[in-house]
Formats: structure tokens, sequence, C-alpha cells
């Protein structure tokens, strides 16, 4: 259940709010120019050094904009122990648009965990091409994450006859081939911002 109190408000208004931030925790922080880009990295590499485990654990219990900025936070400071938390989240999926920050984050802490956590999300929702929830960035995450680590868990998915071409061959929403070239690059990009950002 999200929770709706002053303490959650708080947090909100912190980390989340300052420039609409977490509107821009995605696709938006890489369209930046480089005039706007350099002064909201600066300042979300602060607030994820001043975040406490205490105030991420409260901003996961909120609605998508504090879960969305509390997984970009996560990622940045290192906080790998939120990993198990992240991977749970991404199951559930019980709020929009903020699977795709829980990707990024266990894509940047890129451990063999993090991979079983996206396979363990893919296995379940690429059975599902009625649901438009974030199998893409999930898919391109765990591509990053094998190439990270040396290893093969995304081919399963991939290959002809996986669960990824017959999603995508399913999903009325997608369109084009079934190429994950697009996501894998987005994960990319999205995991520079986290390192840039950790490096400050």
């Amino acid at each position: 259940m999200i929770r709706h109190d002053p303490e959650i408000q708080a947090l909100y208004r912190r980390y989340c709010l300052p420039e609409r931030r977490y509107l821009k925790l995605g696709g938006a922080v890489l369209r930046m120019s480089r005039e706007a880009y350099e002064p909201f990295v600066h300042a979300l590499a602060a607030d994820a050094k001043a975040v406490s485990d205490a105030e991420l654990t409260v901003l996961f219990e909120g609605s998508w904009r504090e879960r969305r900025t509390a997984a970009w936070l996560a990622a940045i400071s290192r906080r790998d122990h939120f990993r198990e938390r992240l991977g749970t989240l991404l199951l559930e999926s019980e709020v929009c648009c903020a699977g795709g920050a829980y990707c990024v984050a266990l894509a940047s802490f890129g451990t063999a965990r993090d991979a079983d956590l996206l396979a363990v999300y893919l296995d379940r929702y690429l059975r599902r091409p009625d649901l438009a929830y974030d199998q893409p960035t999930a898919m391109g995450a765990l591509a990053y994450t094998d190439s990270a680590l040396h290893s093969d868990r995304a081919r399963g998915f991939l290959q002809e006859g996986g669960l990824w071409p017959q999603w995508f061959q399913d999903a009325a929403h997608m369109h084009g081939d079934d190429g994950i070239s697009p996501y894998l690059g987005g994960i990319r990009l999205a995991c520079a911002v986290i390192e840039e950002c950790a490096d400050i």
C-alpha cells in the first residue's frame, strides 16, 4: 500500500520535487543541454550522498515519483543493499513509471544477483503480452548486465522460440523488429549518467 503522510511528503519535496527531478530521471536527462545537465547531475549527486537509508526506505513506500527517485539515488550512492527491495518492487509492478528506474539501478549494480532478479521479472512478464510494463527496459538491463559479467542469461529469452520474440510478436503495443539494441543503448546511457554522478 502506498503511503500518503507528512513524512513522505516532506521527503518528496526534498528529493523529488526540485526542478521536477522525478520527471527527468530516465530519457529526459539524456536529452538535456549541457547547460541544464551539469547543475542537474551535481544536485542529484549531492542528494545521493545526503539521503539516508531510512529516507530511501520511506521513499520506496511512496508513489511512482518517490520510488523512481529513490532507485536513482540508491544507484548513484551504490546502496546495493537495496537490491532485493528493488527486485521485489520490480516484480510486484504495483505502480507505473517506476519499473524502468528499478531496472537501471539493478543494471548499475551489475552483479549476478541483479541479473537473476531481472531474469525472474522477465520470466513472469514476458508471458503477458497484454501488459505494457517494463519488459523492454528489463531486457536491455539484462543484456547490459550480461555484457558486464561476460555471461549470457539473456540468450534464453532472445533465442528463436524464446519468450522475448513471442512476447514482442503478441504485444499489440510493440512495433518494428524485436531487436533489443535501443533498450540496451538506453540502459547504457542511463548507467553512464549514474557513473558520472557517483564520481562527483
